[in-house]
């Protein structure tokens, strides 16, 4: 029989598959292929976690499985299809804070499997396992960012998602060229015969300040989840709150697991 918490983590899965079938057919009926394909693409990574269950032998608590979940819909069906990203602010913010949670969890759990098996000789301590899943996550929230970048510029669209700035700080304005920063304030702006002062109010970041707040809050996520992993391998999960975040290793892909 399926335990309480499996048969909860099924229903959510299965409420928001059927929410994601629903838009999809929306989409289908109304030609939209590209938010069928974004409606695909989550239904594809709705499996993700019964792969890492059922082949990885990794077994992931309730409350981090319910996460991923939910955060796959936020970010594919209410962010791209609704439109939140626009819509919402920090709705974006809040999506990298919780993918560098996930992703030190995912550092966490994949270093964890060599960390308590036989065949390697090295065994981190609690500290350092915190610091490899803290670097696992920004180095996944860099190549994300390296994505985005290559997808604005050679297939111009717009995962950086621009900024309003009202003034420009640089040396380039120094009227004697010396390395000293002169501060501009930006009062008019005409571009293309558009006052873009009077239309949106400044002259428009092309994604510098996004990516640079979007690996902040993902340095924020990694930092705390590291924090909850160095305590639980310190207690060796006698700690409830760090075990509802911790994945579980319950077999290492074949390889003997230290006693």
């Amino acid at each position: 029989m399926l335990s309480r918490n499996k048969r909860r983590r099924m229903t959510i899965r299965g409420l928001l598959s059927l929410i994601v079938v629903f838009v999809a057919a929306r989409a289908f009926l109304r030609g939209n292929y590209e938010h069928l394909f974004v409606c695909v693409l989550t239904l594809a990574l709705f499996t993700v976690p019964i792969f890492v269950d059922r082949k990885l032998g990794i077994d992931l608590p309730p409350a981090l499985e319910t996460i991923i979940y939910c955060f796959i819909f936020a970010a594919e069906i209410m962010g791209e299809i609704n439109s939140y990203y626009t819509k919402i602010p920090y709705w974006d913010t809040m999506l990298h804070t919780i993918n560098g949670f996930l992703m030190a969890a995912i550092g966490f759990a994949l270093v964890d499997i060599f960390n308590r098996s036989e065949r390697f000789s090295v065994k981190l301590s609690p500290l350092f396992l915190a610091i490899v899943a803290f670097c696992f996550s920004m180095t996944v929230g860099v190549l994300w960012e390296f994505f985005e970048f290559a997808a604005d510029t050679y297939l111009h669209m717009d995962m950086q998602k621009d900024w309003i700035v009202h003034e420009i700080n640089s040396v380039m304005f120094n009227p004697d060229g010396l390395n000293v920063v002169e501060h501009v304030k930006i009062d008019s702006l005409i571009v293309n015969g558009e006052d873009w002062i009077a239309k949106y109010g400044g002259y428009i970041d092309i994604g510098l300040i996004d990516t640079m707040k979007d690996l902040i809050v993902n340095f924020i996520g990694a930092v705390v989840f590291s924090i909850i992993g160095f305590f639980y391998v310190k207690s060796r999960g006698q700690g409830k709150f760090a075990s509802a975040f911790i994945p579980r290793v319950r077999r290492t892909l074949g390889l003997k697991e230290k006693k």
